[in-house]
């Protein structure tokens, strides 16, 4: 059975480091959705809301 481990909270919050952290220590993937997006979108989250709105972020962040 394949379990996740999801971290929420606001930005600047930890959750990059503290996911990365407990990745290591589990011997889990890390995923960072953020690096995701802007994967998937060819640019960074600043220019994502500059261009599109947070609401398309917010949209793109909820597929992930």
């Amino acid at each position: 059975m394949r379990r996740n481990i999801v971290l929420i909270g606001m930005m600047g919050a930890g959750k990059t480091a503290i996911g990365t952290d407990l990745s290591r220590k589990l011997h889990l993937p890390f995923v960072d959705t953020d690096a995701e997006i802007e994967r998937a979108a060819t640019m960074s989250i600043t220019e994502i809301f500059a261009r599109d709105g947070e609401a398309f972020f917010r949209a793109r962040d909820r597929r992930c």
